[in-house]
């Protein structure tokens, strides 16, 4: 009897490298808990496979059909068109023009020299 209450008492320990919980992954556009068979992932970012869409249609997108520009993703007919509207990637995307950040720097420089 003292051997079988001397094992009741000492709870049985379990290999802490061998765990069931997954970690929890967040969806990067609705930012709710994405679970491994709806889950996407593009350019180091986690979706459901509902979420991925394209920025300016909505079309749902899939790995072989996106395009990424600074985290943006655009289906590829999308991204060629906004291309060639304006002919840069600045222009057609909505930022401002390389060309503007240069004249600001060289404005900058010229002011600092002596």
């Amino acid at each position: 009897m003292d051997a079988r209450s001397s094992t009741e008492e000492k709870p049985v320990q379990r290999s802490k490298s061998f765990s069931f919980k997954t970690p929890n992954e967040v969806c990067a556009a609705c930012e709710k808990t994405v679970y491994p068979m709806e889950r996407l992932a593009a350019n180091n970012q986690i979706f459901h496979s509902r979420c991925f869409c394209c920025l300016q249609c909505n079309t749902k997108l899939s790995l072989g059909n996106y395009t990424a520009l600074q985290g943006k993703f655009y289906c590829k007919a999308h991204y060629q068109q906004l291309f060639k509207s304006k002919g840069n990637y600045d222009e057609g995307f909505g930022r401002k023009q390389y060309k503007e950040r240069w004249a600001n720097k060289d404005s900058e420089t010229i002011t600092k020299s002596p």
